[in-house]
């Protein structure tokens, strides 16, 4: 079986204005890398249309309402002083939630092995009621919750080694048991939360703050502690919110790790779960901010998820 490979052209349309780090750039870099790779085993697919009644299952109601109106026919509208959206961030955000979703449903028929989504506006920030750091709709977040709902799986673990800690995704997520959060991040650092004490109510939260300067032999030692957790919790299926902003290149961030250094992040969570977790893996697009390194450590994250 091969690799599925999701995007959606409205990604590009999604217009955050000039100099926003979070821009149509970053899904162009890893297009164009991977265009020219051209991997044998990666299938590429355009999302459709989902049941957006499986938003409501991850966002207050009054919320989702709130910001369909919020998406302007012209110009650009914040919805809070990083999140901006314009005239084609509807169908963007739309088509990332429905590429998750489409990732989940070929996984589970066996259309792909496992899949990566390449999409946005990103989501780990985004709270039950409301966007935050470039987020607007929580799409891994409504993927568990879907996963949960359509599927009836029992342990779902979300391994989060973007370099910002993912407060949205632990918010939903906090107490729920059938959820493993697990994140590794820049402390202190935006958005403030993801310190080693928040648990959750069912010791279902695992944070590992990292100090600015750690590099790749610290961060893999901490790595260690993220695979003794999923070996404890024994998943069903496991989702990456693969944020690429804890590379040493990343302008926002100061976590030095290296563009294969995602191969082995990949790789280690692959191999440790292959008993358990049966190869049941999607892995969705956060941050990640330098175009090359960005695209680089997109391809050798693939790359690990072709291999493994």
């Amino acid at each position: 079986m091969k690799t599925g490979f999701i995007s959606s052209k409205s990604s590009l349309n999604h217009d955050t204005g000039d100099g926003h780090p979070e821009n149509k750039h970053r899904i162009q870099s890893i297009l164009e890398r991977l265009k020219k790779r051209n991997f044998s085993n990666l299938e590429w697919s355009e999302p459709g249309k989902f049941d957006e009644s499986y938003l409501n299952n991850t966002h207050n109601s009054l919320y989702i309402n709130e910001v369909k109106k919020a998406f302007p026919t012209k110009g650009q509208f914040f919805l809070d002083g990083d999140t901006v959206i314009s005239p084609g961030s509807k169908e963007a955000s739309y088509d990332a939630v429905s590429s998750i979703i489409l990732a989940i449903d070929s996984v589970k028929k066996k259309k792909f092995k496992n899949a990566f989504c390449a999409v946005r506006p990103p989501g780990h920030h985004a709270e039950y009621d409301k966007a935050m750091g470039f987020c607007i709709f929580n799409n891994v977040a409504v993927g568990a919750n879907y996963l949960i709902d359509k599927y009836k799986l029992q342990r779902v673990a979300i391994i989060d080694f973007d370099v910002h800690h993912g407060n949205g995704t632990q918010n939903i997520f906090y107490s729920n048991k059938k959820v493993l959060y697990i994140s590794t991040h820049q402390y202190p650092h935006f958005p403030g939360t993801g310190a080693s004490h928040e648990k959750g109510s069912h010791n279902n939260i695992f944070n590992i703050p990292l100090p600015a300067g750690t590099n790749s032999n610290e961060y893999f030692d901490a790595y260690e502690h993220v695979l003794k957790k999923l070996n404890q919790f024994k998943p069903e299926f496991i989702f990456f919110s693969a944020g690429f902003d804890a590379h040493k290149d990343d302008p926002l961030s100061n976590i030095n790790l290296k563009s294969q250094d995602y191969f082995e992040i990949t790789k280690r969570t692959l191999v440790t779960s292959r008993d358990y977790c049966k190869g049941n893996i999607v892995s969705i697009l956060e941050g990640g901010y330098d175009l090359n390194a960005l695209a680089e450590s997109t391809e050798e994250h693939i790359k690990a998820l072709i291999e493994y």
